[in-house]
């Protein structure tokens, strides 16, 4: 199903996946397409700064399934899979060609991944923000560390099930990642509040939220795996990576780190950004993105 939107943030698509639908926002444009994928918690927005910059290229994100304004999961359906299994469904209904694959935080080793599994469609690749395996600086924000330690599951079910403990639980964590929760238009509360407490055009995101968060140990492991045997050493595709340095968890020795795994890579530490540089200096972002 497509609607025509001619503004800024493109053409609003529904692609058929899993019996329901992921949602997309795709604006025409020249050059190789950008790819731009969100992470945990949040949903395609947050690259609402960025395009402006990036006027004149194609550009599509996408809500993940579970996310934003896709569709979401009945019982038990989240499978360590899936992530690639969405973004290859994007990729090929919109018969997008080699893309420029941008993955922020969670979406980051998806980003990985997809261009490991196949090389021949990325043209380039940018992660902002994220992760891939236990680097020696990585430190987990305390809301997913608790989220992904099965010995405290009943302690997170009854937290995220009482709005008031869940709402103080993202004040809690903005805050640490130094975003302002009473800011009416900051990203916290445009991007990730609706994926715990859902919209007047959405539901919430929680039980993606705790399939993702309960998953994250076993993926890290997976990607250690990865590392140790060389894949990401051995990727011709060339990368870019680009950190906010204001961020405490996803933190500059992190970067350092992930760009070190490529054998072609460039690193760009974005002086007072936060965790989303996208957001707080979104030229910074858009200059990094290649158009060719």
């Amino acid at each position: 199903m497509t609607d025509r939107d001619p503004g800024q943030n493109g053409t609003p698509r529904s692609i058929g996946y899993s019996g329901g639908v992921l949602y997309a926002r795709d604006r025409p444009g020249d050059g190789p397409p950008v790819v731009a994928m969100h992470g945990f918690p949040d949903d395609l927005r947050i690259y609402d700064h960025l395009l402006p910059h990036l006027a004149g290229r194609r550009v599509v994100r996408f809500d993940w399934f579970g996310y934003g304004h896709s569709s979401r999961r009945g019982p038990n359906g989240y499978e360590p899979s899936t992530r690639q299994r969405e973004l290859r469904t994007l990729v090929d209904d919109l018969d997008l060609g080699d893309v420029v694959l941008v993955g922020h935080d969670a979406s980051g080793p998806e980003a990985v991944d997809f261009t490991l599994a196949q090389p021949d469609r990325v043209r380039h690749l940018v992660l902002l923000n994220t992760y891939y395996g236990r680097s020696a600086t990585l430190h987990l924000p305390e809301m997913i560390a608790l989220f992904a330690d099965p010995e405290f599951g009943a302690l997170a079910d009854a937290l995220v099930e009482d709005e008031l403990q869940r709402l103080w639980l993202i004040q809690f964590t903005a805050r640490r990642f130094g975003r302002d929760p009473d800011d009416p238009t900051d990203l916290g509360t445009v991007s990730v509040l609706p994926q715990f407490f859902g919209g007047a055009d959405q539901s919430d995101a929680l039980a993606e939220i705790r399939a993702w968060t309960a998953d994250l140990p076993r993926a890290l492991d997976g990607q250690d795996e990865r590392i140790a045997a060389r894949n990401l050493s051995t990727l011709p595709v060339p990368v870019t990576v680009a950190f906010g340095t204001a961020d405490p968890f996803l933190n500059p020795g992190v970067a350092r780190d992930l760009a070190g795994q490529f054998a072609h890579s460039e690193l760009h530490l974005v002086e007072g950004a936060s965790h989303w540089p996208q957001w707080d200096q979104p030229e910074v972002i858009a200059a990094l993105i290649p158009d060719s």
